[in-house]
This record gives structure tokens, C-alpha cells and sequence, in this order.
């Protein structure tokens, strides 16, 4: 069995990692911490969980060494405490937004604050598996994407590093409100956010920093809040190379994701269901992707969906811990999705 251990288990992200955890066949989960709910019953924050789990939070000083420690904790808090983060576990997963990028001056240009651990840096694996499968088999310390760049990278990256676009891309990303995390304030209460399309980062979010490393494109990225807990789908635009055609487009997906048990590749021609929908994804950790080519077949538009909570952040989590301890990439992420729902 894999010990498993999660920090910041109060939240949003730390109740889907526990969610996830609880039902893996192969983990048992030694540690929720939580710094103000210590002693109080996991369900009583997570009533999904109620009758799966035991648990109580704990303090970090009760957690003893896990086999695999994931983090559900805020950016800058993180990188100052990673030192004994990496102390308490073999494997550190990290889900805060301090080592995915590589460039500290980006980092502060994007976080407004100067990173406190440059050092360490470099000794993170991205926590993507469709891109990084074989270095994540033997990574200790792994940094899993943000929801938006995690639907952004799979979507624009096997495009990008095949040369099938050009020039500058634009993404349009819509999220849910879950995506601000339990603890977001009055711009996320119902009376605010019921009927509303809120653009609350029209320039230079932090994910489109993500995206620009990976493809080597400057992204101009658009977010916007919508009426749904849960999802985030994004439409990407940019130009195609000479001579690029749908063919082309999806024999390049079909080359990077053929063996991907969570990228589908929607290619229905008709229906409601064409393109990508983070509805029908809902606490899966699936990722869709289609396109759809302008007439003259100059541009793309890139259409990704998934949960931002689930491939978005929890289950992207635990499928790099499968693939680090040797299950089945799949194993206790099978789940499907709603439909309707």
C-alpha cells in the first residue's frame, strides 16, 4: 500500500484529492492536515466522504513520513516551507503554482513576488504524464499545472512542438466558480456570480505563463467566471503554418495521445456534442480536445475541456503518483462523468 498524506486537505482541491485517495484500491491515507480544523471529523468539510472515512484533520506535526505527500497549499506559503515539505515524504506532489515555472524573474513578474527557493526549481518534474511519463516514473518532486495551463498545454503543445502553428495564440479560458477555492471572497457569492459572465483577467493571468513555457508561443490569454461550479474549457486561436490541414491536425493528436488513457480527441462532424463540454467531465480526469479549422484554413481554433478540480489539479495528481509507484495509470481514476448532469 501507498501511504498517502495531504496538506491542505481543507479546500477544494485537498476534499477531491481525499475523495480520490480514500477510493484508490492501492493507498491508504495516514494524514489530512488542516491548520484550523485539527480533531474535527474530514466529513464535516467533505460530506461526500461521509461514511468512506475515519479521518480527522491533523497539524502538520502529527503527520510522521508518508510514502507520498501532496500539496493543496497557496503559492508563496509553499516555496517558503518546501525544505521540510520534502523532509516529511519520499515523493512530494505539489499542487500550488510555485515551481512550475523555470524563469524567476517570470515567476515575480507574474506572482508579484520574488521566488524564495530557486534552488530547488529545477529539481521538479512537470506533473503532466501525457508529456513526461517516463521522467515521472522515478521523480521525487513533481509540480502539477494549473487548471487552465493543464487544458491550455494538452491542447496547444503536440500543435506547437510540430511546427503546425505560428505567430502569437490567443486563449479564451472560462472557468467555474470553484476554480477561486473555498476560501474566495464576495466576488464569488451566489448574488455576485448567479447570471454573470465575468472577465476578472482580461491580460496576463498566471496560467498563460504556463502555456507560453511549454509551447514557445507568447499567449495572450483571456479568463473569464461563468455559471458553473465546476469546468473550465478554453478556445485557442492561432495561425496554422503553410500548408496545414485537418489531416495534419489530427494525425498530430492521434501521434501524442494514442496510448494517453485521459486525452479523447473529439471528432464528431454533428450533435450537440461535437465539441469539447466540461459539463459531461464533471469529477472525471478526463481531458477533451477538438478543433475546428476557419474556411480558408489559415487559423485553428483549439477547443479543451475538463474539471478544474479533477485533470484540472486532484487527478492529474494521482495519476502522476500511479505512474511514480508503478499502478496502472488509470487505477481509482476510472470514474466517467455525468451525463446529464
Amino acid at each position: 500500500m501507498i501511504r498517502a498524506a495531504v496538506v491542505g486537505a481543507a479546500g477544494y482541491i485537498g476534499g477531491e484529492l481525499l475523495r480520490l485517495l480514500v477510493n484508490h484500491p492501492q493507498v491508504e491515507v495516514v494524514g489530512a492536515v488542516s491548520r484550523t480544523l485539527r480533531g474535527r471529523p474530514v466529513d464535516s468539510v467533505h460530506p461526500n466522504l461521509r461514511g468512506r472515512t475515519r479521518l480527522t484533520f491533523s497539524s502538520y506535526d502529527q503527520l510522521g513520513h508518508p510514502d507520498v505527500l501532496f500539496l493543496a497549499t497557496p503559492h508563496r506559503e509553499t516555496m517558503q516551507r518546501m525544505p521540510e515539505y520534502l523532509d516529511s515524504a519520499r515523493v512530494v506532489i505539489d499542487l500550488s503554482g510555485d515551481f512550475r515555472l523555470r524563469d524567476t524573474d517570470v515567476y515575480e513578474d507574474y506572482y508579484g513576488t520574488p521566488h524564495e527557493a530557486p534552488a530547488l526549481i529545477d529539481t521538479f518534474t512537470p506533473g503532466i504524464p501525457e508529456f513526461h511519463r517516463e521522467r515521472l516514473r522515478s521523480a521525487d518532486r513533481i509540480s502539477v499545472p494549473g487548471c487552465m495551463a493543464t487544458a491550455g498545454l494538452l491542447s496547444l503543445v503536440p500543435l506547437a512542438r510540430a511546427g503546425l502553428v505560428r505567430g502569437d495564440i490567443t486563449v479564451d479560458a472560462r472557468t467555474g466558480s470553484s476554480g477561486s477555492g473555498a476560501k474566495a471572497g464576495s466576488e464569488n457569492l451566489h448574488a455576485e456570480r448567479s447570471g454573470a459572465l465575468r472577465v476578472f483577467a482580461p491580460t496576463r493571468h498566471r496560467h498563460e505563463a504556463e502555456i507560453a513555457q511549454a509551447t514557445g508561443h507568447t499567449i495572450h490569454m483571456t479568463a473569464t467566471g461563468v455559471e458553473a461550479v465546476r469546468g473550465v474549457q478554453l478556445l485557442c486561436r492561432a495561425a496554422l503554418a503553410d500548408g496545414v490541414d485537418e489531416r495534419a491536425i489530427r494525425a498530430t493528436y492521434r501521434s501524442w495521445y494514442g496510448d494517453a488513457p485521459f486525452v479523447r480527441i473529439v471528432a464528431a462532424r454533428r450533435g450537440m456534442h461535437r465539441f469539447p463540454d466540461a459539463k459531461i467531465l464533471s469529477g472525471s480526469n478526463f481531458c477533451d480536445v477538438g478543433f475546428a479549422l476557419d474556411r480558408g484554413a489559415s487559423t485553428v481554433t483549439v477547443i479543451a475541456a475538463l474539471d478544474n478540480l479533477v485533470k484540472g489539479g486532484a487527478g492529474n495528481a494521482v495519476q502522476c503518483m500511479n505512474v511514480r509507484f508503478g499502478e496502472p495509470e488509470d487505477r481509482g481514476l476510472e470514474f466517467t462523468g455525468l451525463h446529464p448532469n
